[in-house]
């Protein structure tokens, strides 16, 4: 069965929601039949791959496009980017397409750089990320930085009954916005869970689907309790969530309240194990170990 995610991804610029703005920005370079280096930021499930695959598609170009999550050293670089760039091509431009770029080694990046301004006449570089502050600033200063923010939630549920009705789906108002509402700006992730809620041919919501959206306020209020290890481990457990990057800034958030005069101590462990995060491959480990460290400074 065909993902809805990519089933119902926008094929043309009227059909991407949200940020008119950058729409209208792009709508221009694409009139011009030409782009520039470009970077677009901001949180996961909101657009920003879909962006740059419709720049690629809506303009006469060789595409390379290369998931940085699973390919981020140097050795990319040498080998797949600079011989793409600096190859012939019978098209009017060359795009690369660096999806989730954050992830890329600070090291690679330096390389990509020097990369990016020889290649300059025949290629265009995209670059997307969750975290711009990942991006070094040589790199940054390099493209024109674009912050992609979701739409609101009335246009997202919009977009989930469009897509509902055109799969013959029975659904209620309140079944997708308690969807929305768990989820949120996470359009990618609303749409999986509705999609995964489809039994008979209706919208049956799975109360363990929307477990997390309350993940952030169960692990503070366990370390204002200052709860065991193993508690704080089960409750990671239940929320089901395999991905933890709002815990961060939620605990951040909350740090003057719960560490009091030791906030500033709180503040570089979070940060620490932010960072750690990033190359890890078990997320609920890393989260695991940052508030073993937490919890004691309560």
């Amino acid at each position: 069965m065909e993902l809805w995610v990519e089933k119902y991804r926008p094929q043309t610029l009227e059909e991407y929601v949200g940020n008119e703005t950058i729409k209208n920005k792009i709508a221009d370079y694409l009139k011009q039949g030409s782009i520039q280096n470009l970077l677009f930021h901001g949180v996961a499930g909101t657009g920003k791959t879909t962006l740059a695959k419709l720049i690629a598609k809506n303009l006469n170009c060789d595409l390379l496009y290369i998931n940085a999550s699973d390919e981020r050293g140097i050795d990319t670089i040498r080998d797949k980017i600079i011989p793409f760039a600096s190859s012939m091509s019978f098209n009017d431009v060359k795009i690369v397409i660096l999806d989730e770029a954050d992830y890329i080694t600070p090291q690679a990046q330096a390389t990509l750089r020097n990369t990016i301004e020889a290649c300059s006449t025949t290629t265009r570089f995209i670059f997307t990320c969750n975290y711009l502050e990942r991006i070094i600033s040589p790199l940054q200063s390099r493209c024109q930085t674009f912050e992609i923010t979701p739409p609101s939630k009335q246009e997202v549920n919009y977009k989930c009954q469009d897509i509902l009705t055109q799969e013959k789906t029975l659904f209620s108002d309140n079944n997708i916005d308690d969807v929305i509402n768990t989820h949120y700006p996470d359009i990618r992730k609303i749409i999986n869970t509705i999609q995964g809620s489809v039994v008979d041919g209706q919208i049956k919501i799975d109360n363990d689907s929307l477990k997390n959206t309350q993940l952030g306020g169960l692990v503070v209020d366990a370390l204002i309790r200052k709860a065991k290890l193993s508690e704080i481990r089960q409750i990671l457990a239940d929320s089901g969530s395999r991905e933890f990057d709002d815990l961060f800034k939620y605990i951040y958030d909350k740090s003057s309240v719960l560490f009091g005069d030791r906030e500033g101590e709180a503040i570089l462990i979070i940060a620490k194990y932010q960072y750690e995060y990033t190359f890890v491959l078990e997320k609920e480990i890393c989260v695991a170990a940052m508030l073993n460290k937490l919890i004691n400074l309560c």
